[in-house]
């Protein structure tokens, strides 16, 4: 058929964007703990500079976090982050299907 197209499903859209799979789970992973850290930030009502102490992070890098730019922060540095503003995370690992 002329035109048509295979429409591919993903789980996320890190499925679709990443190269193999460890790649999309890191970053499903960072994108989770960006989220995490956000919506965590925003309950405590106070300025980006007292946040930014908070997390023991420049201000320019607390800006980096609010606007989501996840190129900047390693999974390594987001667990940091959270564990910072009190945020228990957790591994879980599943068998490949």
């Amino acid at each position: 058929m002329e035109g048509s197209q295979q429409r591919v499903k993903f789980a996320n859209v890190w499925d679709a964007l990443e190269d193999t799979p460890g790649q999309a789970a890191n970053m499903t992973m960072r994108s989770d703990l960006l989220i995490a850290l956000r919506q965590r930030i925003g309950t405590w009502k106070v300025t980006q500079a007292q946040a930014a102490r908070r997390l023991q992070v420049t201000q320019p890098r607390l800006n980096d976090l609010l606007r989501a730019r996840i190129s900047k922060f390693s999974l390594d540095a987001l667990v940091e982050l959270a564990d910072r503003a009190g945020i228990h995370v957790r591994l879980r690992i599943d068998k490949a299907a």
